[in-house]
């Protein structure tokens, strides 16, 4: 499956912004769908993790609250809704998918990985 990460851009704090993962090659219900990002100068962490029917999801404790996950199956599309961002948010954005049902905010769990988008929060 190939996947393919958009909607990234510079807003300011407090902002909301929706980014979208975009599946092709197989159909992404067969796929949990993760987010994870990269700071600037920082490791990559996981942000969110939602599993392939939509009924679970998982959020790192950083953006519980601000941040939900969300896919359209019909659309081949896992979005990750942002809201009230700050500016430690700033960060390149990716989605990735993984067959296995365990493993949500382990990048090693991840067998396919979209190219990231940029979001950067100005303050």
């Amino acid at each position: 499956v190939q996947l393919q990460a958009f909607g990234g851009g510079l807003v300011q704090t407090g902002c909301s912004l929706r980014l979208s993962c975009a599946a092709s090659g197989r159909p992404l219900s067969s796929y949990s769908i993760g987010w994870f990002h990269q700071p600037p100068g920082k490791e990559r962490e996981f942000v969110a993790a939602i599993s392939r029917n939509g009924g679970t999801t998982v959020y790192a404790d950083s953006v519980k609250g601000r941040f939900t996950i969300s896919r359209d199956n019909a659309k081949n599309t896992v979005y990750l809704q942002m809201g009230n961002l700050k500016p430690e948010d700033t960060a390149v954005y990716y989605c990735a998918a993984k067959s296995v049902v365990w493993g949500n905010n382990y990048i090693s769990a991840y067998d396919y990985w979209g190219q990231g988008t940029l979001v950067t929060v100005s303050s």
